[in-house]
């Protein structure tokens, strides 16, 4: 019979689900644990006995290593970008992304990118985050040079049309393809810089760093804003910020929102449980474990059921990821990091 219990103190939280009536020893894991049994009865089980502020971001760093499993890089990775998120004070995170700021935003991209790509790939290297982001510099670097006439003296307008011209034209950057499953190549910055295709949040950050890196050298004297568009079409823009209008507000992306919206798409693509996105990604999981009472309702589709009982099955079995039908332990990753950057 399924049961879902919670207990919450200030200082400790436990979620426990159990699929079966049939009895189970306590877990022996002392700081905190998030796993699928392998056994034949499933049990999922969210335990955090420390103050939430300091454990939270590392809980499934700990279910990793108890599993054998070697998160050195994971670990780093994390702490890296917990060091980034740290730096900017509140009044920075409310500033678009076109504004220099305490914390590196590409680096905190590529931070992310690099823990879920040791979580995964089990790496004896990590991720070179350094190389990706001399990939940037040569990228601005590229645009002087391709840039026939002298920046100085060049307009704002002028000046912003050759920087879109140079990306999305002589550098091929364009849109990732419209789908209900977005790739997940097309949301991590090292893959976009390579493949060149990716999300407009992703093209934002790229065209925000060349900014930054022209302005560093002398080559922007003026404000400048930047436009991500929210439909699935048209290409991040830059324009003067004197020239902003209020109407403008929900297509800038701040500090925070930039990684806000990193760590919700990354979180949502890779969350086994994929249906009615409607629901949270709570709710979602819990009606796959039929923690929710009630008859299948006439919209629910097969496609629906599939789903549902492929992930329940696959997290029975202690199965984290599958091509398709998402990756547990990069869906937490995203969750984890997204409070640990409310937190700070």
């Amino acid at each position: 019979m399924n049961s879902i219990s919670t207990t919450g103190t200030a200082s400790s939280f436990l979620l426990t689900f159990s699929s079966t009536s049939s009895s189970s020893s306590s877990s022996n894991f002392s700081k905190s644990q998030i796993y699928p049994s392998s056994s034949s009865s499933s049990r999922f089980t969210c335990r955090n006995q420390l103050n939430p502020r300091e454990d939270l971001p590392f809980i499934l760093h700990d279910t990793l290593q108890t599993s054998g499993i070697d998160i050195t890089h994971a670990k780093d990775a994390r702490e890296g970008f917990c060091s980034q998120i740290k730096r900017l004070s509140k009044i920075e995170r409310q500033v678009s992304i076109a504004i220099n700021a305490s914390a590196d935003l590409a680096k905190t991209a590529l931070l992310i990118a690099a823990e879920d790509d040791a979580l995964v790939s089990h790496s004896s290297v990590p991720l070179p985050v350094k190389s990706f982001l001399e990939r940037l510099d040569t990228l601005s670097m590229g645009f002087v040079s391709h840039y026939s006439l002298n920046l100085r003296s060049a307009s704002p307008e002028l000046f912003l049309d050759g920087l879109e011209k140079y990306l999305y034209g002589y550098k091929g950057f364009r849109r990732a393809p419209a789908t209900d499953l977005p790739e997940s190549r097309d949301l991590y910055l090292h893959s976009v810089l390579t493949h060149r295709s990716g999300s407009a949040v992703m093209l934002s950050l790229i065209y925000s760093e060349i900014l930054k890196m022209l302005r560093m050298w002398g080559l922007l004297n003026y404000d400048v804003e930047i436009y991500c568009p929210r439909d699935e079409v048209h290409f991040p823009k830059g324009y003067l910020k004197q020239k902003s209008k209020l109407s403008d507000q929900p297509y800038i992306l701040t500090q925070q929102s930039l990684l806000v919206e990193i760590l919700r798409s990354l979180k949502e693509v890779f969350w086994p449980f994929r249906y009615d996105p409607g629901r949270s990604l709570f709710l979602r999981a819990a009606c796959a474990a039929k923690c929710i009472s009630g008859p299948n309702t006439a919209e629910e589709t097969a496609f629906e059921r599939a789903s549902t009982k492929a992930a329940q099955h696959r997290l029975e079995r202690g199965v984290w990821t599958s091509v398709r039908l998402g990756d547990m332990r990069r869906a937490l990753a995203g969750i984890t990091y997204f409070h640990g950057l409310q937190l700070h």
